[in-house]
């Protein structure tokens, strides 16, 4: 599996990351052990978890599958996850990012996980009542102290993440390597102004849904209900919305159309091409994969072998580009140009 720098760092991952929200949950322990063997096998090396997933399941898994294969923690990039806890508590204290709280989140997490360090320690989201530079001290120290190699972001703004850096650059602290967006083909809003702050801070982004929560599987028909296996399927009145208003945009579709033409012509599936697309995107270090079992993993990973031409990209951009947004996003208003000095 190809490889590339984690952001602005030596450490090098795997151009697809194992995601393990599943992990404790739709995939049991027999189940999440298999798929990151298979992840192994297929050369990927680089696995994301979070505290909050199944309350903690996932990064005891994760725990006891390294503690059943010596060595492998040492080629294992581990990333995990705080902010919110495992809601084991819910005293006002129990999640944000303070200093008290991390430093308790952390400890539980290498707890779980059986490691004496972790890889990439990430901030799940924004906390708008703790002081940044409060988080980013912390973070700093668990870096002095061999805690933590690295640290990155989950969900944070293009501002946000600016701030951080520019913090990091005051104060003489590390800064961070990584942000996880949501992004793909029919979330592009993250290339307003996530992109532009993620390559002027050599921030690689490691964006997270990227099939659009199952659209861009091809799996779903327009105006037909979601099988009984969608995560759609007999849900909440808010995740039937969610499914009408995708299905209700003809965006949704014209994308789906382009993937599958090219899909056909280069012999692989649908997830594959959206994956790929993904994967191409400027300042993507690494594409987070979900699932619920093997063969869906295996299935895309696939996707790891296929390079888009610049045509196909180019096609697959124009067909998915997002309704024309307002100032100061929208180019025609701006009439924005490239600027180039002859």
């Amino acid at each position: 599996m190809e490889m590339r720098l984690l952001g602005r760092s030596g450490t090098a991952v795997s151009r697809y990351a194992l995601g393990t929200m599943t992990f404790g949950g739709d995939a049991d322990e027999e189940t999440s052990f298999a798929m990151m063997d298979a992840y192994v096998e297929a050369g990927g090396n680089f696995i994301d978890t979070a505290d909050i997933y199944n309350t903690g399941t996932s990064e005891e898994i994760i725990g006891r599958w390294l503690a059943a294969r010596p060595g492998l923690a040492e080629e294992i990039v581990i990333a995990t996850k705080a902010r919110f806890g495992t809601g084991a508590r819910s005293d006002v204290n129990s999640l944000g990012l303070s200093r008290r709280f991390m430093q308790r989140s952390l400890n539980e997490s290498l707890r779980r996980l059986g490691v004496e360090h972790i890889d990439l320690y990430q901030c799940h989201s924004w906390d708008p009542l703790t002081p940044l530079t409060e988080t980013l001290a912390f973070l700093a120290d668990a870096v002095a102290q061999g805690k933590i190699s690295y640290y990155g972001f989950s969900n944070f703004t293009g501002w946000q993440l600016t701030k951080a850096v520019y913090e990091c650059r005051l104060n003489g602290w590390p800064a961070p390597v990584t942000l996880q967006p949501q992004y793909s083909l029919l979330v592009r809003e993250t290339e307003s102004e996530i992109v532009p702050a993620a390559l002027d801070a050599g921030v690689g982004l490691l964006p997270w849904s990227p099939l659009a929560g199952g659209w861009l599987t091809g799996k779903y028909t327009r105006d037909a209900e979601p099988a009984g296996d969608s995560r759609f399927a007999g849900r909440s009145a808010a995740g039937q919305s969610s499914w009408q208003a995708r299905n209700n945009d003809a965006r949704t579709w014209q994308v789906l159309d382009e993937l599958r033409a090219v899909a056909d012509k280069l012999g692989a599936s649908v997830s594959q091409v959206a994956l790929a697309w993904v994967a191409q995107q400027r300042a993507v270090t690494s594409v987070i994969l979900g699932a619920r079992r093997v063969d869906q993993l295996e299935a895309n990973l696939g996707a790891d072998s296929l390079v888009l031409s610049p045509d196909q990209v180019e096609r697959l951009t124009t067909i998915s580009a997002p309704a024309q947004t307002e100032y100061p996003y929208g180019a025609p208003a701006l009439e924005q140009r490239d600027r180039t000095i002859s």
